[in-house]
């Protein structure tokens, strides 16, 4: 199961922390970033944005304007990613059934609740373990050869 928002950011976050240490830190245009992901500069923005409010990116407007890493890839983790850009618990707790007359249906819904909890933290604790910089290195190998932007800048 995936997130789409999630892998767009940590696509996004990956693609402005590569370019920053192959090219220079200066801001990356919207739509640099949108052709990178491969969606609309507005919807770029609106999931930069996100991660702008949670303090990972900074945004530059105007002419020669853009976006980029307010911290180096390496101290980013994908925890800090899923947090700015999922919402809510990872498991939609199911509607309400009452279940006053089912021992049964009391506890499997309890048991339901404590190993999602666990999946959740599991989850968390793995994404806290892996920076951006980890997901740059595990992709960096075939960067040069299937992007487009990489090949015109001879890197």
């Amino acid at each position: 199961m995936y997130n789409s928002q999630f892998v767009a950011a940590v696509h996004a976050l990956g693609f402005l922390g590569w370019f920053a240490r192959e090219i220079g830190d200066y801001p990356m245009p919207s739509e640099a970033v949108a052709d990178s992901i491969n969606t609309n500069p507005v919807v770029a923005r609106r999931l930069l944005g996100s991660l702008r409010e949670a303090g990972l990116v900074s945004s530059q407007p105007g002419p020669g304007g853009g976006w980029r890493l307010t911290h180096k890839p390496d101290e980013i983790t994908l925890r800090e990613v899923f947090g700015a850009v999922c919402d809510g618990p990872l498991f939609a707790k199911p509607p309400r059934v009452d279940a006053s007359h089912c021992l049964v249906g009391q506890e499997v819904q309890r048991a339901c609740a404590r190993i999602c909890q666990e999946a959740q933290d599991a989850l968390e604790a793995r994404l806290g373990q892996t920076t951006i910089a980890d997901m740059i290195s595990e992709v960096e190998g075939a960067i040069a050869y299937t992007c487009p932007l990489s090949r015109s800048l001879a890197v």
